[in-house]
């Protein structure tokens, strides 16, 4: 019985080291989570129960727990390396098998699906269109476009101008686009059609023989649109005509095949003051087509593309994922557990919300494993190993001891 004591304590030590050696093999792998060997002792049980003076038999390993402790995190240079800063999952696709991962170093394939080494691909909730929240009741792989954003035709235009309260009326009447003696002030801005195609919006102001009312013209290259515009202000130099601020023009049909543009000029900001014009603001709402120059990741995980003609495209926000018993996740490797009956069910959710952390964009958490800690355990689990080959050294003189009794 002694032999089998002795031997199952070297088990439970080899055991032991392999888990020690493990942890030192991992200590550079990002989200890696070390484990402690849980042991037990072994009694022999009858039917009855124990004697007063049993004295057990040996000892067993009765699981190898994974720590689920928080890593350093370092930072990086790139926006798609993603750590968690607090409790959660990173919830990744593995050929529609959902697998989990503390590991954020992802970067897109040549398909631009967002995927970390192993080939799993990070899952996110997707954007509902329309609006700036997410669709928290599903998932989809994140994927970054490879292709241009599409254009977006202008139709609003804001003008923020100041006309001056002394102006007199043009010397030439009437309006003339080509004979600047035929208008007070003009001023000018970009738009653009359903193709992307850029034209130029033109707003001319003259001044009536009216007390402070004005007259605004509009062309796009060069072709007018709508007739003259009546502006008037106030006694104090607000605008009070057209009562909503608002002026929307005719159809224009540009020349490029485009659909028609039809513009709203927001002129409600627009004032009659001192003896000067300015122009404060000048601002639509459309845009060319864009090429894909950046990636950004909030901290509550919501991704968005940044394009070349200054639009912000959300694509997702990552699907965070957590159990009510990490240590019953199953281990897959390359850095992913899953989901088994001790775990619990998948809770889903998003950063910053419930327990679920804050991502940390540019950066990685590290292995959770303390180096110094895990040599000390190598050394102390060696000397039981030497200690329960003692216990055989001694247990095998004992026999022949008592083989060599005559």
């Amino acid at each position: 019985m002694s032999f089998r004591t002795a031997l199952s304590g070297i088990n439970a030590a080899t055991a032991d080291l392999n888990v020690t050696s493990h942890n030192i093999a991992n200590v550079n792998t990002p989200g890696f989570k070390g484990s402690r060997t849980d042991f037990a002792e072994v009694f022999s049980v009858s039917p009855f129960g124990l004697s007063r003076n049993a004295t057990g038999s040996g000892v067993r390993v009765a699981s190898v727990s994974q720590q689920f402790i928080q890593g350093n995190i370092e930072f990086t240079n790139n926006n798609l390396d993603l750590a968690i800063s607090g409790q959660g999952f990173f919830t990744v696709s593995d050929k529609g098998m959902l697998a989990y991962t503390r590991a954020g170093n992802f970067a897109p394939d040549r398909n631009g699906f967002v995927m970390n080494p192993a080939g799993q691909r990070l899952q996110v909730f997707p954007p509902i269109p329309g609006t700036n929240t997410f669709d928290t009741g599903r998932m989809v792989d994140l994927r970054l476009s490879i292709t241009e954003s599409a254009p977006t035709a202008t139709t609003s235009v804001g003008i923020g101008a100041n006309l001056p309260a002394r102006a007199e009326p043009p010397v030439v009447a009437p309006f003339d686009p080509g004979d600047p003696k035929s208008y007070n002030h003009t001023t000018s801005l970009t738009i653009y059609d359903s193709l992307g195609v850029a034209h130029v919006a033109t707003m001319y102001f003259v001044k009536t023989a009216n007390a402070n009312e004005w007259e605004m013209y509009t062309s796009i290259d060069g072709t007018a649109v709508g007739g003259a515009q009546t502006l008037q202000y106030s006694e104090t130099g607000t605008l009070v005509v057209p009562a909503s601020g608002s002026i929307t023009l005719p159809a224009h049909t540009p020349g490029t095949g485009a659909a028609d543009l039809t513009l709203t000029l927001e002129i409600g900001d627009s004032t009659q003051y001192g003896e000067r014009f300015a122009v404060n603001e000048l601002r639509q709402n459309g845009a060319a087509s864009g090429r894909l120059t950046g990636i950004e990741v909030s901290a509550e995980g919501v991704v968005t593309a940044r394009y070349t003609n200054g639009q912000s495209i959300p694509l997702g926000q990552v699907a965070l994922t957590s159990f009510t018993n990490p240590q019953g996740l199953q281990k897959l490797g390359d850095n992913a557990w899953g989901e088994t009956f001790a775990s619990g069910q998948p809770i889903r959710g998003n950063a910053g919300t419930s327990s679920f952390g804050l991502i940390e964009s540019g950066a990685l958490e590290g292995s959770n494993v303390d180096l110094t800690e895990q040599l000390v355990n190598m050394i102390t689990a060696q000397r039981n190993f030497q200690a329960n080959a003692q216990t055989i050294s001694v247990n095998d003189q004992v026999t022949q001891t008592v083989l060599n009794i005559r």
